[in-house]
């Protein structure tokens, strides 16, 4: 029909970013308060949350932070890499693909 226009809708494919698993790595030298303080700032972990975080990372080497895409599993690694280092412990942590 003359003067009609048609629209035509481009199918757009949304993809989730890649996400993160942020991890504490167990040490001999961070004590117990300090990691589970750790988890209630940078993390934002109810205390018994953090408590039984803190106990995979004593018992089992590590524990799970949460998982979070790229930028903010970094910036977290980064917060707890500088709080860390200000109070003079070596804790580490790390992050993996989920």
């Amino acid at each position: 029909m003359p003067g009609t226009k048609t629209h035509t809708m481009e199918k757009i494919e949304v993809t989730e970013p890649p996400m993160y698993k942020v991890l504490l790595n167990n040490d001999d030298y961070t004590t117990m308060d300090f990691v589970i303080m750790v988890l209630m700032i940078v993390f934002h972990k109810t205390k018994d949350d953090a408590e039984t975080i803190m106990i995979n990372v004593h018992k089992k080497g590590r524990g799970l932070c949460g998982i979070y895409p790229y930028d903010v599993a970094e910036t977290k690694i980064k917060q707890v890499e500088l709080i860390a280092e200000k109070h003079k412990f070596p804790l580490k942590c790390t992050m993996e693909e989920a």
